[in-house]
C-alpha cells in the first residue's frame, strides 16, 4: 500500500469496510480464517496480534510474553473459588465491530456458562494485555475500547518500561481517560472476583 493511499483511508476512514463481528464469524466459519490463528476483530478490521519482543520481527512471539501469559493463566484456580475465572488469549465479543482476544480476561461464572458464546463486556471483571511491541496499541486503541465497553478494569504489564498500569473503571471525558495507578515490582497487584474480594498477585510474577 502506497504512502499516499495509508493516508487517504487514515483521513477518510468511511473508505474502508469495517466488518461486523456477524461477518467476522462467519469467514471463520466458512474457513476464510482459520480458527485459532493470531488475528483479532478491532474496529471492524482483521489485525494480526502483535506478541513479539520490542524491535523485533513483529510476526514472532516473545519468549517473555508467552512466559508472562502462562504464569496469568495458572491463577485461574484462584478466581474458580471466587465465583469466575481467567481466560487465556480468547475472544471477548465487542458487538458491533471488535472481538479482541486479550492476553488474559477474568470472566464471571464458570466455563461452561459459555458453552454457546463468547463473553461480553458485561461478563468481564477485568482484561489484562501483556504489552511489550504492542505497547502503542494497548495503549491507545483497546484502552478506548475496553473503556467505552464499561470494563471495570484494565491492566497492562507493561514489559518495556517494566512496571503494572492498572486503569480502574476507565472515564472518556473530554476526550481523556482516567489516568493509570502505576504498580512496580515489590508491590502487588489486586485482581477483582466475582465473590467480591480480590486476588492478590506480586507484581514481580508479571515480570522475568
Amino acid at each position: 500500500m502506497t504512502a499516499a493511499i495509508t493516508r487517504e483511508l487514515a483521513e477518510h476512514p468511511q473508505l474502508v469496510y469495517r466488518h461486523t463481528v456477524a461477518t467476522y464469524h462467519a469467514m471463520i466459519a466458512n474457513g476464510g480464517i482459520l480458527e485459532g490463528e493470531p488475528f483479532e476483530l478491532l474496529d471492524g478490521q482483521i489485525v494480526r496480534k502483535i506478541r513479539s519482543t520490542n524491535g523485533k520481527d513483529l510476526m514472532t512471539v516473545g519468549v517473555e510474553h508467552a512466559l508472562i501469559v502462562m504464569r496469568l493463566a495458572k491463577l485461574s484456580s484462584a478466581f474458580e473459588a471466587r465465583g469466575c475465572h481467567l481466560r487465556s488469549q480468547q475472544p471477548v465479543t465487542l458487538p458491533p465491530h471488535d472481538e479482541p482476544e486479550p492476553d488474559a480476561a477474568i470472566v464471571r461464572g464458570s466455563l461452561e456458562d459459555y458453552a454457546d458464546r463468547h463473553p461480553g463486556a458485561a461478563d468481564v471483571l477485568c482484561v489484562i494485555e501483556v504489552a511489550d511491541s504492542s505497547l502503542s496499541r494497548d495503549r491507545g486503541y483497546k484502552l478506548q475500547l475496553y473503556a467505552g465497553a464499561g470494563i471495570p478494569m484494565y491492566v497492562i504489564v507493561n514489559l518495556i518500561e517494566r512496571v503494572v498500569e492498572i486503569y480502574k473503571t476507565p472515564v472518556i471525558a473530554e476526550g481523556r481517560l482516567s489516568e493509570a495507578d502505576r504498580v512496580f515490582a515489590g508491590a502487588n497487584v489486586a485482581f477483582p472476583a466475582a465473590s467480591g474480594d480480590a486476588v492478590i498477585v506480586p507484581a514481580s510474577q508479571m515480570f522475568l
